[in-house]
Order: structure tokens, then sequence, then C-alpha cells
């Protein structure tokens, strides 16, 4: 695996590499993103994993600061799963001196997580996402379900900029009790570990009302009341349509249940994808 820092080393990287798949992420791999990592390298010839905390996205500067960072570690993990190019900017690279660029997508990112993160999160998100896939130039990039909405801005940016570029997405991956796997589950406590499976507990909640044939309001109701009786309120708990996240009221067709909650002081999201409901 060869490691680069600069776009103009990465270009050279990629020259002559065939058919290119690209794994962004923020470091701190787990088997989430190795799913990823593995996924492209069946697919593609050459597979390029990015590491890079993007400061744009981060609405907390306690946030950014707590976030964990071990290159070696990620080099090793990157390398196991079948990774062949390794690039890890810094911020320099990324946001040279006198950078004045920023990618707005609206609508898909102004609810739920932009309205509770803020507009700066998923413009970050959309600005680092779009520098990446120029950088990288590669015919298909793949994301996470875990991070429902930032895939739907992804795809919303990818169409409006006409990018050559396909999304894959590629499915959650859990721990043994049903946890999403995540970069911040490291840093909840002891006590605070087995609370964090309320997550999963609302979205399972709201399936189960919904397969017992509640409304849409119902079902999300009885999903919050389910992880308040565990001890996590949730800062929300919604049935969205995927692609644009607006509220879902047509239950005939597919719609997504999304989640976020504190657990101590370490938020977490997961979502679960809710089959079409037949039509009476």
């Amino acid at each position: 695996m060869r490691i680069v820092r600069t776009v103009a080393e990465l270009r050279a990287a990629l020259r002559d590499a065939g058919r290119v798949g690209f794994v962004p992420t923020m470091g701190a791999l787990h088997d989430g993103h190795l799913s990823l990592i593995r996924a492209a390298r069946a697919a593609v010839d050459t597979v390029v994993t990015s590491v890079f905390v993007n400061p744009m996205q981060f609405n907390d500067a306690r946030d950014l600061e707590a976030y964990p960072r071990d290159e070696a570690r990620d080099a090793d993990l990157a390398a196991s799963a079948g990774t062949d190019v390794l690039f890890v900017p810094s911020p320099a690279e990324m946001y040279p001196d006198g950078y004045a660029t920023t990618v707005s997508v609206r609508g898909v990112s102004e609810p739920l997580e932009g309205a509770h993160r803020g507009a700066i999160h998923f413009d970050g998100v959309a600005t680092v996402v779009a520098k990446l896939l120029i950088a990288v130039a590669p015919d298909v990039a793949y994301f996470g379900q875990k991070d429902a909405q930032q895939v739907a801005v992804v795809r919303r940016l990818v169409a409006d900029l006409g990018l050559p570029v396909e999304i894959a997405v590629v499915p959650i991956v859990r721990e043994p009790d049903g946890l999403a796997m995540s970069s911040r589950n490291v840093r909840l406590s002891a006590a605070d570990r087995p609370r964090a499976l309320a997550l999963k507990a609302g979205l399972d909640a709201v399936a189960a009302a919904l397969s017992g044939g509640a409304a849409a309001r119902d079902a999300e109701r009885r999903g919050a009341d389910v992880m308040r009786q565990q001890g996590v309120d949730p800062e929300y708990l919604a049935l969205v349509d995927p692609a644009t996240f607006a509220p879902a009221d047509d239950l005939t067709r597919p719609t997504l249940a999304v989640v976020a909650a504190h657990v101590g002081d370490v938020r977490l999201i997961d979502n679960l994808t809710i089959p079409a409901r037949e039509e009476a």
C-alpha cells in the first residue's frame, strides 16, 4: 500500500490505475469502514481510501478535538482490507491559504442532522466530498448506510454537479448486540455502553408498530417511548423519505426510520429501512 499526502502525489499514483474505487473516511477505522474497503476491493482494480478529519463539518470545536486519531493503526487496517493507495492530506492541503469556496446542498441537508448540527455540518461534508471526488476521480465511491442523510446529500451533490461517479452504499455493520459501529463508540463509558442500545430498540419498535398497522406518527411516538424507557431521550426519531428526508406519510413506499441521541457525552445516530406497506 502506498501512502500519499498531496493531490499531486495522489494523481500520479493513479495514472493507469484502471477502474478506481474510493472510500472516504475520517479515520478511526472500524469494521464498518473496512466493509466499504472490502466491497471496493471486490469490484475495482485500484482502491483508494482517504483519512481526513474534516474541520469544516464540525460545529463544536470540542468534538473536533476529541475525534480519535491514529494514523498508523488506520494504515494497517486499510492495507489489510485491500487499500492500494491511502490518501492522508493535511488541512493545509485541503484548505490552503486563501481558500474561499463552500459547496452547499439545500433541501435534503436542512432537516434532522442539518437542523441539530447546523448548516455548517453538511456544507462541510459537501465541500470536502466534492474536493475528494475531484481529486481522486473514482469510478465508484463507497459510503456507509449508517450515515444515511449524508448519503442522500452526496447523491444530490453528484447529480446536481454532474460528477461522473457511481455512489455505492454498503449496509450498516453492527456489533454482536446490535449497536451500529461508529468511531464514536469507543468514547462511550462502561455505564453508557448498554444504554446505547436504546437507539436500535427505538428503531425496532417503530418497525414493529408499523407492522401492526400503526400510522407513521404513532409509530414514531412508540419508538421514542421505548428509548425513554431505556434511559435515552432521542433528539429525533422520524420516518422519512430516503431521498429527500422529508417526513414520510405514504407507507406504501419504502421509508427510512432515523434516530439520533446523546448517550452520556456521545452523540450517536442509526437508521433502519422500512419496507413498503402493502396497499389494502
